[in-house]
């Protein structure tokens, strides 16, 4: 006969086991800033590979820098779905304006935002500084430098990333080669 110490505690042996095998199923987002390139991993193998555009300031997590941040962060929100591509957002809201590729003047937000929470001390302050990844309609600038700390995508990609990932999905922006990332990352 089953105590109810013994019933528990298979109980809570069951539902570790769904959490750890779920997080093996849960894809990751990997950042190289010198390649401008971003990388979908699941289960040790990358699924996506997206070019990119990081800060044209830098760097880094001060307020009002302008910078992208380094380190561990994670998908706090997502906005945009089923919204066309190339969408105008405001604040994290439609406009209802849509905007070609390349289209000429201003640079909003568009297509869909993954908002940023920083989970280290060295990025805390990104989800206060409205850090995402983003779909922008200067597609032509995207593979260098331009953004002002955000991450950015052409639209048709951020719309597919949106698609592969939930909230709470992990981010690692890291000053190093793509195929290092992915390499130490696998063999973790």
């Amino acid at each position: 006969m089953l105590t109810l110490r013994r019933l528990l505690t298979w109980g809570f042996l069951l539902l570790l086991t769904v959490q750890l095998s779920a997080r093996e199923d849960t894809p990751t987002i990997l950042v190289s800033v010198p390649d401008q390139k971003l990388i979908l991993v699941q289960n040790g193998l990358r699924i996506a590979q997206f070019p990119v555009s990081t800060s044209k300031f830098g760097l880094g997590d001060r307020p009002q820098s302008y910078a992208t941040p380094l380190g561990s962060l994670e998908v706090a929100a997502k906005f945009g779905d089923r919204a066309p591509n190339g969408a105008v957002f405001k604040k994290r809201r439609l406009t209802g304006e849509v905007l070609r590729p390349n289209a000429p003047g201003r640079d909003p937000i568009v297509t869909r935002i993954l908002h940023l929470r920083g989970t280290q001390a060295q990025n805390a302050r990104a989800y206060a500084r409205g850090i995402y990844i983003h779909g922008t309609p200067e597609e032509r600038k995207i593979g260098r430098p331009a953004s002002y700390g955000c991450i950015r995508m052409r639209s048709r990609d951020v719309a597919r990333l949106y698609d592969a990932i939930s909230v709470g999905t992990r981010i690692e922006v890291l000053n190093q080669p793509i195929n290092r990332m992915f390499r130490d990352f696998a063999a973790n």
